[in-house]
């Protein structure tokens, strides 16, 4: 099945635009609601886990979209070691547990995008969104989500944010008002770029989530 994609460019500060040069936000949103996925996404999360072998886990930092990210996450003071990568977390739960285990559709459609291309993937409940997306600094005080019982950001930190509040870290925590839940009904699929990740390397992690989201049955690539 191949879905025609609208892709949003979200904002990023200007004060993130001159300090860290490619990175962005892009995202669409697509109708889908969380359940088990179906036989066609297991399948390929299977061949997915036969093409990812040890020795290629054991040597992705070398790689040069897994190389972009960890450079990022040393610009912004985190450990990429300590901290792992989007792709080398999902590599290194392969390894743990013998292969990529499904955990429903959207969890699963992340998973694929980000194996496939490297690329740092999210999904958000499209109708908490208020306006557009995009990434920032945390404000003085600020909390995750805006509400008071919300995770306390420490000054400097970098969040996705939408017209109101921030809706999750960069990398890490999403606010619970803007988790992808049971009564989801429609997702926005979200890439974070950094320097050094293509353009057609996004477009094609956002493809692959929402091929996965609408048809359930991904295309297998060499």
């Amino acid at each position: 099945m191949t879905v025609e994609l609208s892709i949003s460019e979200g904002r990023v500060a200007s004060a993130l635009r001159e300090e860290f040069p490619g990175l962005g936000i892009r995202y669409t949103v697509v109708e889908a609601q969380p359940r088990r996925s179906p036989s066609g996404v297991r399948e390929h999360l299977r061949y997915l886990s036969n093409r990812f072998y040890g020795h290629r886990a054991l040597n992705l930092r070398r790689e040069p979209i897994a190389s972009a990210y960890r450079v990022f996450y040393r610009h912004i003071g985190l450990d990429p070691d300590e901290f792992r990568t989007p792709i080398e977390a999902a590599s290194l739960e392969r390894l743990r547990a013998g292969g990529f285990k499904s955990h429903g559709l959207v969890d699963d459609a992340l998973t694929i995008g980000t194996i496939e291309t490297g690329v740092a993937m999210r999904a958000l409940d499209a109708d908490r969104i208020s306006g557009r997306l995009g990434l920032r600094i945390a404000e003085p005080e600020e909390r995750l989500g805006g509400e008071k019982q919300g995770l306390k950001l420490p000054d400097g930190t970098l969040v996705i944010a939408d017209d109101q509040v921030a809706v999750g870290l960069i990398f890490g925590d999403t606010a619970p008002t803007h988790e992808v839940t049971r009564g989801t009904q429609r997702v926005a699929v979200c890439a974070i770029q950094v320097q050094g990740v293509p353009d057609i390397s996004v477009e094609e992690a956002i493809w692959n989530c929402v091929n996965v989201l609408k048809g359930g049955t991904p295309q297998q690539t060499s």
